[in-house]
């Protein structure tokens, strides 16, 4: 049996009190903090509204085309004549998915390729492997570029270098893979276990001995991992390519769009959804026996 005990402390008036107007004094500074930072997003809204000309009577009069836009790419179907209605509404099922097939390979190459340069430059990029923090610093600034500017920028320009075709928009998520994977891929590298470092420089190995057998096994499954999930987001990003004459299915889509072949549109999307669900539930599965692996390690 637990014995209470006989009394509760009692504090000092004046410690209580100190305490008290300690509390309300955080109290006060916090609500202040949250008032000030409400009013700041408040203001920073009116400013982009304002700049960007948005016109709420205007848009609360043309609300109704959105979903009026979407009710008129669902195809007509009944149940009478399902297999024709069908066919009628996948009618380029071949054509598109052979582009759909093009789309992943843009993909798929795209994500290689930039996957490779990230783990080259990844390295370089760590200031636990490289003491130098010039080329850390360049490092980072060159990955940096490579993800801020967006895909279709890339596109457009390597578009106008190489011409139409699936070349531009393969260049085009190299390039931005290959930062936003060397950015990700040198954090995981900056947090490892600097044990496995030092004893491959305290027994004479080089920095590339260094990073083979120091660093690249501890991060190896990450790296993967990493890959596995950009692959996923540049599928998607390939299905865009097409719109600024990069390959891909993206072509079609952009043209039912503009001439209004409302069910092509909804077609087109619906194969595009579809790919892309399989490949997130497959690589989903990869990655986490990948994580599963790393932890167990």
């Amino acid at each position: 049996m637990v014995r209470m005990p006989a009394a509760v402390p009692k504090l000092p008036d004046d410690q209580v009190r100190a305490l008290a107007a300690g509390y309300v004094s955080a109290t006060v500074a916090k609500r202040r903090r949250v008032i000030i930072g409400a009013a700041v997003l408040f203001a920073a809204i009116i400013v982009a509204a304002w700049s960007s000309e948005v016109n709420l009577t205007k848009l609360a009069e043309n609300l109704w085309r959105f979903p009026a836009y979407f009710a008129g790419t669902i195809p007509k179907i009944s149940f009478e004549t399902l297999a024709a209605d069908i066919a009628e509404w996948m009618w380029g099922i071949k054509r598109w998915l052979r582009l759909l097939g093009d789309t992943l390979l843009i993909a798929y190459v795209g994500t290689l390729i930039g996957a490779f340069a990230g783990f080259v430059f990844c390295f370089l990029a760590s200031a636990n492997l490289v003491k130098s923090r010039t080329i850390v610093f360049v490092t980072r600034r060159a990955l940096e570029f490579c993800r801020t500017v967006p895909e279709i920028v890339f596109a457009l320009i390597f578009v106008l270098a190489f011409g139409l075709g699936p070349l531009p928009g393969v260049l085009a998520i190299a390039l931005h893979t290959a930062g936003a994977l060397g950015k990700q891929f040198a954090e995981v590298v900056e947090n490892i276990d600097n044990k496995p470092i030092e004893g491959v420089i305290a027994s004479g190995g080089s920095w590339l001995q260094m990073v083979r057998f120091a660093a690249i096994p501890q991060v190896l499954s990450n790296f993967v991992s990493y890959a596995l999930l950009r692959f996923e987001i540049n599928v998607r990003g390939a299905a865009v390519m097409g719109f600024v004459g990069a390959g891909g299915i993206g072509q079609d889509l952009i043209e039912a769009v503009r001439k209004f072949y409302y069910t092509d549109v909804s077609a087109i999307l619906l194969l595009i959804v579809v790919t892309v669900m399989l490949i997130d539930l497959v690589t989903e599965r990869v990655r986490h026996r990948l994580i599963g692996m790393e932890t167990g390690r």
